[in-house]
C-alpha cells in the first residue's frame, strides 16, 4: 500500500511539472539529483564491493504570493534508490516490506517580512546550523555516522526570523502527539547564526530531541579558494546512558575544476569511555555546472573502554548529477 501511495505521489509530481511551468501562479519546480558510487569496504573480517545510491532524490518545490507581503511555499521530497530500486523498512525484509521512495523533507509554510513559518517533516535548526562543513555528506564519512544531532523530524513546526544584519534565528517545536505528554513543545530545537563576507558562525541546541539534549557550535570561513570548518558538540541523555563531547574539522581547496577535501572528527562518551573517530580524504572534479565525479577514502573507528576496537575503511569513486 505504501508503495502504491508513494508511486502515485511521484507520478503526480511529474505530471504537474509541465502544468506548473505553463501556469505561473503555481510556481512549481521539479528537481533532484542522482548520486551513485562504487565502493570497497574493509572491516578486517569482511571485505566487500558495493554499488551505493547516496541519498539520490526527487522533489517538487515552489511558492506563490497570496497577498501583498505574504507568500506560501512548499516542498515535497523523496529519496530514491538508484542501486537496487528499493529500501528495506526492516532487517530481512520481504518484498512487501520494501518501498521505492522514502520521505525526506516535506512541508508547507508562509513567509513575509516577519520571517517564515513551516510545518511538516524537516531538518531541525540544529542540523541546518551545521551548514556544509560536512564535506562527505551522504557518503560513508557523513558526520551523522559519528555525531548525534543530524535529525530530520516529523510533525515539526519551525520559525525562522528574517536576516537582520547577517543574523538569523530559528526555533522548532515538535509536538509529542500524546506519546510523551500533552504539550505543543515536547521537543525543541533552536539556532542563532551569523553570516557575513565569507564568515559563518552558529550556536544551536536541542532539548529532548531524539531523547537527547545537545549543544552545537559551528564556524566556517572562506578565504579565496580555501574553505575551513570547525564544530564543537556535546550531548547527553537524561538517563545518563550517554554523555558525549567532540570536535569536527574540515578543509576544502578549489583549484579550477578540482576541489580537494579533508575532514576529521572525534567523539568521546564519558558515560562508558567509548571513543569514535572519522577521517575522510577525497577530491571532486566538476564535469559541468550540475555534474561532478568524485573519489574518496574514509576510515571510521570505534574504540571501546574494554580495549576492543572496530574499524572500517572505505574507498569509493562516484558520479553526481543534479537537475
Amino acid at each position: 500500500m505504501n508503495k502504491v501511495i508513494l508511486l502515485g505521489t511521484a507520478t503526480a509530481m511529474l505530471a504537474t511539472a509541465p502544468f506548473a511551468a505553463a501556469n505561473g501562479p503555481i510556481d512549481g519546480k521539479l528537481y533532484g539529483k542522482v548520486n551513485v558510487s562504487v565502493v570497497n569496504s574493509d572491516s578486517g573480517s569482511d571485505d566487500t564491493w558495493k554499488l551505493n545510491s547516496n541519498a539520490s532524490r526527487i522533489g517538487l518545490k515552489g511558492s506563490t504570493q497570496v497577498s501583498e507581503g505574504l507568500t506560501v511555499f512548499y516542498k515535497t521530497e523523496f529519496e530514491i534508490a538508484v542501486d537496487d530500486g528499493s529500501f528495506d523498512n526492516k532487517t530481512n525484509a520481504s518484498d512487501t516490506d520494501k518501498v521505492t521512495f522514502k520521505q525526506r523533507n516535506i512541508f508547507a509554510g508562509v513567509k513575509g517580512s516577519f520571517g517564515s513559518v513551516l510545518a511538516g517533516k524537516n531538518d531541525t535548526p540544529t542540523k541546518l546550523a551545521q551548514k556544509k562543513i560536512d564535506l562527505f555528506n551522504d557518503l560513508e564519512g557523513d558526520i551523522k555516522n559519528t555525531f548525534e544531532g543530524e535529525n530530520r523530524i516529523s510533525n515539526i513546526v519551525a520559525y525562522s526570523s528574517p536576516n537582520i544584519n547577517g543574523f538569523v534565528a530559528s526555533l522548532a517545536m515538535i509536538p509529542g502527539e500524546g506519546k510523551k505528554g500533552n504539550t505543543i513543545n515536547d521537543g525543541m530545537s533552536y539556532s542563532l547564526s551569523y553570516s557575513q563576507d565569507g564568515l559563518y558562525l552558529a550556536l544551536a541546541s536541542d532539548s529532548d530531541v531524539d531523547g537527547q539534549d545537545l549543544l552545537r557550535m559551528v564556524s566556517q570561513i572562506k578565504i579565496n579558494a580555501l574553505q575551513l570548518g570547525l564544530m564543537y558538540q556535546q550531548n547527553d541523555k537524561a538517563d545518563g546512558s550517554l554523555d558525549e563531547a567532540g570536535i569536527f574539522a574540515s578543509a576544502a581547496y578549489k583549484d579550477g575544476k578540482l576541489t580537494y577535501k579533508a575532514q576529521y572528527g572525534t567523539m568521546e562518551d564519558d558515560a562508558d569511555g567509548d571513543e569514535e573517530t572519522t577521517l575522510s580524504l577525497g577530491a571532486d572534479y566538476k564535469l559541468a555546472k550540475n555534474t561532478k565525479t568524485f573519489v574518496f577514502y574514509t576510515d571510521n573507528a570505534d574504540s571501546k573502554a574494554d580495549g576492543t576496537e572496530t574499524e572500517q575503511s572505505t574507498f569509493g569513486i562516484g558520479l553526481e548529477h543534479k537537475f
